[in-house]
């Protein structure tokens, strides 16, 4: 059975991948066509509806498969990953809430018409009044700390909440390929450290002493995190409440919020791996998970946008240096931060089209993909086999639907892109919908602090008399 799953799932990757491919192929054609990209708009970034509705419905499905009937499970989406409100509306349209990690995140939610029923707030580091409101609101809370938990103590106290509340661990099973993103390691800075002299025995205490207490959060990291340490994970944190529930004579934490993180495959056009993967693994390592006595909440973030955004550039300049060809695009430090300064790291897939928006053909030439910013390092690819790419035609940078275009980094004062989401439109053609107006200079200047610019001047004008 297990060899059937595994045929099916090669299946649906290589049709999903060969769909997916077509419709971007078709969207940049379009978005070239309708005037969205040109010299007066050089650089955007798209996001493919079809492909963020059926990867939703992939993560929902996944769960459902292997989650006894009844059983409630919450899939929260990283709002991090892509903080855009329209996107934030399409996926809780498609069944999916919100995991958030700072009073903007929240706001962000909340403006996509995400009830606080269905959002979790998970920041490392929450205020006194980012604690309110949360518990004013109803939001789902996951304590960090002992610290944390003491003002939770004094809140709950002094006013009566109906948020579910729980604590963070860390289950301290190790990192992955990039530490940056692995969030489980010995010193991470995370949640209760589990393994610490004395802290389990303080997690067991906590929930012994507050009946509000009713959920138990842990997330082992996401890009670069192998699904067995993910899955072991998980293992960890529903051992520690199977130890607490029966410690306390009765079924006290009732929801596993179990992260998310599931790794993007940034090397091809499948989707690998995939939810259906995942879920079928931890029901083999973690079989009560899914029995139907714990409520299940996931925080799923890149795994569902990555692969359906997609940032294009047009070709300023092509040149040469030292018998390198280098295409001078507007992708570069501001749209793509990790790939600039983490290359080995966050490698992007590079696709080539020509002026018209058509995937550009010929022999593959190596060559440099360079962004604007005034550095040499900036580079969206570097030593890149592609079809050659001259000027005035497109390079797309791949898989960039979550922490590309929706995190804008301001280096030179670059404008922020315009973002449009991708549709058919039912006639065999292609529509767009703007999910975020591109930044005029004006508005850079405002930002700036256009509207104070005599203030230091007028400081000195004081100092001097």
């Amino acid at each position: 059975m297990e060899h059937e799953h595994e045929h099916e799932d090669e299946h649906d990757i290589e049709s999903g991948a060969r769909e997916r491919a077509g419709r971007r192929d078709e969207a940049v054609r379009a978005a070239v066509a309708q005037g969205l990209l040109g010299p007066g708009a050089a650089v955007v970034g798209l996001l493919d509806v079809t492909g963020i509705r059926r990867s939703a419905a992939a993560l929902r499905a996944a769960f459902d498969a292997v989650a006894a009937p009844g059983t409630p499970v919450l899939h929260a989406f990283a709002v991090k990953a892509t903080p855009l409100v329209p996107v934030l509306r399409l996926l809780h349209e498609a069944g999916i809430g919100a995991e958030v990690a700072s009073p903007g995140e929240l706001a962000l939610a909340r403006a996509a018409g995400v009830p606080a029923a269905r959002t979790v707030l998970d920041s490392p580091a929450k205020t006194p009044a980012e604690l309110r409101e949360a518990l004013a609101l109803g939001v789902a809370v996951n304590a960090d700390n002992p610290q944390e938990l003491d003002r939770l103590d004094a809140l709950v106290r002094s006013a009566p909440s109906r948020s579910p509340l729980g604590i963070r661990i860390n289950p301290q099973v190790g990192g992955g390929t990039i530490g940056a993103t692995s969030t489980a390691t010995e010193t991470s800075k995370f949640g209760v450290a589990l393994r610490d002299e004395g802290a389990r025995e303080w997690v067991v205490r906590a929930y012994l002493e507050r009946p509000w207490l009713t959920r138990l959060h842990a997330h082992t990291g996401s890009q670069g995190i192998p699904l067995s340490l993910m899955a072991r994970g998980v293992a960890e944190t529903y051992a520690l409440a199977e130890e607490i529930n029966a410690r306390a004579g009765r079924h006290r934490i009732d929801t596993l919020d179990i992260g998310g993180g599931l790794p993007v495959n940034f090397a091809s056009e499948g989707t690998t791996p995939s939810y259906a993967q995942f879920a079928r693994l931890l029901a083999e390592e973690v079989p009560g998970l899914f029995d139907g006595r714990y409520g299940l909440v996931t925080e799923f973030g890149r795994s569902l946008l990555a692969k359906h955004g997609t940032v294009v550039a047009r070709v300023e300049y092509a040149k040469s240096a030292g018998g390198r060809r280098i295409a001078v695009t507007h992708a570069g430090v501001q749209v793509a931060t990790r790939t600039v300064y983490a290359p080995e790291a966050w490698p992007l897939r590079i696709a080539a089209y020509d002026a018209e928006g058509r995937p550009k053909a010929g022999p593959e030439v190596v060559q440099d993909v360079a962004g604007p910013a005034c550095f040499a390092g900036d580079l969206l690819a570097e030593g890149r086999a592609l079809p050659l790419l001259d000027q005035g035609d497109y390079a797309a940078a791949l898989d960039t639907g979550a922490y590309y275009f929706a995190h804008h980094y301001a280096y030179n004062s670059l404008a922020r892109p315009g973002i449009y989401g991708f549709a058919p439109d039912g006639s065999g053609g292609i529509r767009f919908a703007t999910v975020r107006e591109p930044q005029t200079i004006a508005e850079v200047v405002s930002e700036s602090g256009g509207a104070h610019a005599s203030a230091l001047t007028t400081l000195c004008a004081h100092e001097s008399r």
